[in-house]
């Protein structure tokens, strides 16, 4: 029997999430312990964790070198990406790993910039003064009305869950006017255009047409019906008074406000004592109370005293107040009371008490109405503000339009109706998407044969209608033009994101499509490609042992070490709490007053997107005072630094994330010269590279016949005279170079010598390139004040050809430190020829060796696992593994043979 079931398949039919899912996977492995198992997934592992049910892989367990799952994830995590690929690469070397995917060969992906046209960035900015103008209207609201409904947690999570949404849709249709230019493009070229959505807003469209009815003046503002549904929904009102009910309410209140019982006379009394007679033996309980009973009430309302004269008088003649219960003579009141009284009569003292009472209720419950009405009136003002801001239509019904309406495009989403513009161009009506030969159901598919028949030739795709659908340009289909994809919003995760392009993308295609991948030029639209990049880094990795297998948009993956690293030491140069490492953008060094300026007004935009907190201090002279601050959960947080980023206007939100950048770049810098950086697997490339005799062999799988090699190279990484000599020829004939382009020698000796450079001005204005002699071009550039501030230009070319040729030799013999390095041979820094150790082959099983090996190191650049890939100059054999220092080469290889002697 074969049982074959994806992990998918188990989330659509199990209650929960994957998680569940995977346990139910785990469960049944373990009940068919004899059962073989063959994982079969779509996408891989986007993450390492999604990997926990695999367990009859045996890279975790007895008998390897992680004793459970978490281990091993903690490992692939210290290992970074370049574990990832290991992994995969690790697992086909023992033959239990097969990956096949279609080649994006042929495929086109271009990053296309959509900046904000002037009419949308004054949208976008009224937009965000808006949304700050609110949140302050809340904070005020909530505070003011704090007993009241809502929740002041629930109501700042749907705040800043609509707020992301809102500006979400505005970047979208930021977006709408160049997907409509380059979609006319893409025909006019004889090509046919898939443009890609995640969310539609058919739920918007439909609760405006409910609202509106079927015909309006212009399409819905998606922004603009989820703001207004938003304040519609959780705007804090104070909980409407009910009004008193007149005389019936005093009533009530006497009722409850005494229960006193009428005094009885001393005649009554002595009556009721007389007519007591102790029951006799043969008279039961019962008997004694039922006799005894109606003589005694009698005895009572017989005669009763009044309050105010003491005399005693026949109950009938006296009034009794219903609210105190007091018993007086009509003649005793003043003044007294001749005509007939009403049945529930209240005392002087009671009447005026109850009215008292009763005044100061109506005040209060007018307060209460008088604070909901005004409550009441905030929010109606607030909607009527949002009804009269000018904002954008919705994307997908605006774009449907201007690419010729619903005849020329094809729908392919999860909406049941759609807005359609008017026969003579005024106005628009609510039409259903389905027809009476078409069912709702499959209206879809429908769309989709029309477009692969040619019918129509643009295709709009959102999440919630593609499922399952082919748009390639299959060579069975009478539409084989090439498709050109627009994907004006990404998915939040890596497998939807590639399963969105997959819908052009597929087998038996006459050709493959070019991808559009949209973005605005607001730095806080980044968010959106940075969870998606890191992700997609991630899936290429453990799929293709390669984490630039795919679409690569390593270039936005902000939520990073790193990134956390940059946005904190931002924040703290933002609160003054440091100096910023960098100038901020739109400032000068030489102007103090307009970094000031800049650090005031970013303090504030932070404030507006509740980033900064306002803290009351209660201590001393501060009394009453408010500090700014954020809180250590926002300290490291990209993803609400992005996320809070979108709501601020334009040119505070770009200059932000700008500033957020460069402290990023000049981390990642720091951590490249440092040799820290993680950045998968690193290829080193050198002038010449070679193998040094045969491989050798440290360890053998015992359960696969696997092995682990130690590979050994001889790197030579300098640039002869010849060749930099050409180099700067070259930048000179082409009319690339600047005047400040040449060779260098640095001012100050080291060790008794001067060392000699090439600069020429990179691409980036300002900034040059460095070509040592000993190891080639650095990876870090100078800014033309660095470089005259550390070396003087040479002009003759003898006395440069001298230096450069004498520090090209000596570098082939010792490092950079003179021959009196403590490290010795094992040093190379500024070592032109060095050598390098690599063990491939099989890793995982030797893994926790080799890092138990590696952190007995002096140097913290030797305690890390890097993944490496070299390739021979001779014969271009490729070699990809673990770099071993040299300083560490016998300690892991005593290691390794010790591991080999127990398993034996």
């Amino acid at each position: 029997m074969c049982i074959c079931m994806s992990l998918l398949q188990w989330e659509n039919c199990l209650p929960g999430n994957s998680l569940t899912a995977a346990f139910h996977l785990l469960k049944l492995q373990a009940r068919l312990p004899e059962a073989r198992v063959i994982y079969c997934s779509a996408t891989g592992a986007s993450e390492p964790r999604n990997m926990g049910y695999m367990i009859r892989l045996g890279l975790w367990g007895a008998g390897t070198c992680f004793p459970d799952f978490q281990n091993f994830l903690v490992a692939l995590e210290k290992g970074g990406v370049g574990a990832l690929e290991l992994v995969a690469m690790d697992m086909k070397a023992r033959g239990m790993y097969v990956c096949r995917t279609l080649s994006y060969k042929g495929a086109e992906f271009e990053v296309i910039e959509a900046p904000l046209e002037a009419e949308m960035e004054a949208m976008y900015k009224k937009a965000a003064e808006l949304w700050a103008e609110l949140r302050v209207e809340l904070l005020s609201a909530s505070a003011f009305h704090s007993n009241d409904k809502p929740n002041p947690s629930q109501l700042w999570r749907m705040y800043w869950s609509s707020h992301q949404r809102f500006f979400r849709h505005m970047c979208m249709s930021a977006k709408v006017p160049v997907t409509v230019r380059l979609a006319k493009q893409a025909l006019k070229e004889d090509k046919c255009v898939v443009i890609g959505l995640q969310s539609t807003g058919e739920a918007r469209t439909e609760e405006a047409v409910t609202k509106y009815g079927l015909e309006l003046d212009d399409f819905v503002s998606g922004p603009r019906e989820l703001l207004l549904k938003f304040v519609e929904e959780n705007y804090p009102l104070p909980e409407k008074p009910e009004p008193l009910q007149g005389d019936e309410s005093v009533k009530e209140l006497q009722r409850k406000r005494h229960s006193a019982t009428p005094g009885v006379s001393l005649k009554g009394r002595v009556r009721k004592v007389a007519k007591w007679e102790p029951a006799s033996d043969g008279e039961s309980d019962e008997e004694s109370d039922t006799d005894s009973g109606p003589e005694s009430t009698e005895s009572d309302d017989e005669f009763q005293i009044c309050e105010i004269c003491s005399s005693e008088e026949e109950r009938k003649k006296l009034l009794q107040c219903s609210c105190c219960g007091k018993l007086v003579h009509p003649a005793c009141l003043v003044p007294p009371i001749t005509d007939l009284v009403p049945e529930k009569w209240s005392c002087y003292s009671c009447k005026e008490k109850t009215d008292e009472y009763m005044q100061a209720r109506r005040a209060y419950i007018e307060e209460l109405l008088k604070r909901y009405e005004q409550a009441l009136q905030r929010k109606s003002k607030i909607l009527d503000i949002i009804r009269s801001l000018d904002l954008p239509n919705n994307p997908l019904d605006d774009i449907i339009d201007q690419l010729g309406g619903p005849d020329k495009v094809a729908e392919m989403t999860g909406r049941r109706g759609m807005l359609v513009r008017a026969s003579g161009g005024k106005g628009v009506t609510y039409q259903a998407r389905n027809t009476k030969e078409v069912t709702m159901e499959m209206v879809n598919m429908h769309e989709k044969q029309l477009f692969m028949d040619g019918k129509k030739l643009v295709a709009i795709i959102s999440e919630a209608g593609s499922a399952g659908v082919s748009l390639q340009a299959d060579r069975r289909a009478v539409n084989q033009k090439r498709r050109v994809h627009l994907t004006l919003e990404l998915p939040w995760s890596a497998d939807r994101a590639i399963q969105q392009f997959g819908r052009t993308h597929r087998s038996n295609q006459a050709s493959a499509p070019e991808y559009r991948i949209l973005f605005t030029n607001l730095g806080g639209e980044r968010r959106f490609a940075s969870i998606v990049a890191k992700r997609l880094e991630s899936l290429g990795a453990l799929t293709q042992g390669d984490r630039r297998a795919g679409p690569s948009l390593s270039a936005y993956n902000y939520d990073s070490s790193y990134g956390k690293k940059a946005l904190m030491v931002m924040y703290r140069g933002i609160m003054e709490q440091d100096n910023l490492p960098v100038v901020p953008p739109g400032c000068s060094s030489e102007k103090p007053e307009t970094i000031q300026d800049f650090i005031t007004k970013a303090k504030a935009a932070l404030v507006s997107v509740g980033i900064v907190r306002d803290t009351v201090l209660g201590n001393g002279k501060d009394n009453g005072k408010f500090s700014g601050r954020i809180v250590d959960s926002d300290m490291h947080d990209v993803g609400r630094f992005l996320n809070r980023l979108l709501g601020l206007p334009p040119d505070i939100q770009n200059r932000l994330f700008e500033l957020f950048i460069s402290i990023l770049d000049v981390l990642i810098q720091n951590a490249r010269i440092e040799g820290n950086l993680d950045s998968g697997i690193v290829d080193m490339k050198a002038n010449i590279i070679e193998l040094q005799g045969n491989p050798k062999t440290v360890h053998v799988d015992q359960m696969s016949g696997a092995s682990t090699v130690l590979f050994t190279f001889t790197l030579d990484r300098g640039i002869t005279w010849e060749s930099a000599s050409s180099m700067l020829n070259e930048k000179k004939k082409d009319g690339l170079g600047s005047a400040s382009d040449g060779f260098y020698e640095s001012k100050r000796e080291w060790l008794g010598r001067r060392h000699f450079v090439l600069a020429f001005e990179s691409s980036a204005s300002g900034m040059f390139k460095i070509v040592r002699p000993a190891v080639g071009e650095s990876v870090r550039e100078m800014s033309l004040a660095e470089l005259k501030n550390k070396y003087r230009r040479i002009s003759l070319l003898e006395k440069a050809c001298r230096g450069w040729e004498d520090e090209y030799e000596l570098s082939s013999k010792q490092c950079m430190h003179g021959p009196n390095c403590k490290l010795g041979n094992f040093c190379t820094v500024g070592r032109r020829i060095q050598e390098v150790n690599v063990l491939g082959g099989l890793i995982l099983p030797v893994w926790g060796t080799i890092e138990k090996a590696l952190s007995k190191q002096a140097r913290l650049s030797h305690r890390r696992l890097r993944v490496v890939r070299l390739e021979t100059t001779a014969d271009n054999q490729r070699i990809v593994g673990l770099l071993v220092p040299n300083a560490a080469v016998e300690t892991v290889l005593q290691d390794l043979t010790w591991v080999q002697d127990i398993e034996d």
